[in-house]
């Protein structure tokens, strides 16, 4: 047998600019972002919007054209600003992404041009695999517009959709150009939305850092007032978090079977598809964290104080920690919810690996997750949600 081997590395550049009223003709930081490169005469680029963005910001569309004339020396839009419909639907079928495609070619946009995608974490998502995928990758700028994807997944190196039942099971890894998070762009947003970027921060300070937990605990209720100052903060320390993961974890690309960032994901990622997509991701989120710091005391592994912050904290900040589709059962009678445990397997291969917290601040991995010692934190959590005044029906196995 022979063999030819080596080893060689690509280096990537992630950039996460924040900034206000990125579309005034003003503030030169998107130019300056598309003319980067060797492409002579105006940078071309393709502008993507979330549709209910459009709708809530009538004038962000004219915006967008204002900017680009203005800058024509520079910038040329090849086409009116595409809008395409957001929220969890555009990654169920693979429409939308070939929408996208088919955009990037009959406008020729190469791999000195860019695709600019203006919306919320769905959004990202899809265009994030069209342009990852036209031309085997072209330039993206993201400019994420939910307090979700400024503070996580619009800062991450993940683009996907979802198929066969699962979440983002067709995806790939590629950093974007840059980001761009634009404080603005959350004025219009609704308090479901704006709140649940917040579980994502209590999931990266749990596992990452005690002393943003305890900025949490202590803001929680300035946060819960969406008070612009505090919400800023959060969003920037959550963000810089997720990008240090990125850039210092050793596996940013997931080749390993551990995903350490997705603290509380395992159940959320399920609970999200029981509902057909009727709890938000960050609602989701909140109650897999809290299923799982009620599941790692029950084991013996996180103390029953810290317990109790992590719980009170989701709950200032004004979360549901019950959900009646974490009672819905498989044709066997088995609770559909432990399903999300062999999906969170396969999606890594290997080993399961669920990232717990032995303490604030401390994630630990674990191998193997007790169904019994699950079946009694989703109990106590139907408990809880009718002590304060909920609607919670029975969980049993």
């Amino acid at each position: 047998m022979r063999c030819i081997e080596h080893t060689f590395e690509v280096r990537w550049r992630h950039r996460i600019f924040f900034t206000d009223y990125a579309f005034a003709p003003a503030n030169a930081l998107l130019r300056s972002l598309l003319t980067e490169g060797e492409n002579p005469g105006p940078a071309r680029a393709l502008v993507v919007v979330d549709e209910s963005l459009a709708e809530a910001r009538p004038a962000l569309l004219s915006d967008i054209r204002g900017y680009c004339a203005t800058h024509a020396e520079a910038v040329t839009l090849v086409r009116e600003p595409l809008v395409i419909e957001g929220g969890e639907r555009v990654k169920n079928s693979y429409f939308h992404v070939s929408q996208i495609q088919s955009a990037i070619e009959a406008h020729h946009i190469d791999r000195q041009a860019t695709v600019v995608v203006v919306g919320g974490g769905a959004l990202l998502d899809m265009v994030g695999l069209a342009a990852a995928t036209a031309h085997r990758g072209v330039r993206l700028i993201r400019l994420p517009t939910t307090t979700l994807s400024q503070a996580d997944s619009g800062v991450g190196v993940k683009n996907g959709i979802n198929a066969f039942g699962k979440k983002n099971f067709v995806g790939t890894f590629a950093p974007p150009f840059a980001v761009i998070n634009d404080f603005q762009l959350l004025s219009t947003l609704h308090p479901r939305d704006l709140r649940c970027g917040y579980s994502e921060a209590v999931k990266v300070a749990c596992i990452r850092d005690a002393g943003f937990f305890a900025d949490l605990e202590r803001e929680a209720g300035v946060l819960r007032d969406f008070r612009p100052e505090a919400l800023r903060r959060v969003i920037y320390r959550c963000a810089e978090l997720h990008a240090r993961h990125i850039a210092s974890s050793g596996d940013p690309f997931e080749f390993g079977s551990a995903r350490p960032l997705d603290f509380g994901h395992w159940a959320a990622h399920k609970l999200e598809q029981l509902s057909d997509y009727r709890i938000r991701h960050g609602e989701a989120v909140a109650i897999g964290i809290a299923l799982d710091v009620l599941y790692a005391r029950n084991i013996g592994m996180l103390a029953a104080p810290d317990t109790e912050r992590v719980l009170r904290v989701l709950e200032a900040l004004g979360f549901e920690l019950f959900a009646d589709e974490l009672q819905h059962k498989n044709e066997t009678q088995q609770l559909r919810l432990l399903d999300g445990l062999a999906e969170f397997q396969e999606h890594l291969g290997g080993r399961l690996t669920i990232t717990l917290l032995s303490e604030i601040g401390k994630g630990v991995e674990v191998h193997e997750m007790q169904p019994a010692a699950v079946l009694d934190a989703l109990r106590e959590l139907a408990d809880r949600q009718a002590s304060r005044g909920r609607r919670a029906g029975p969980v049993t196995a």
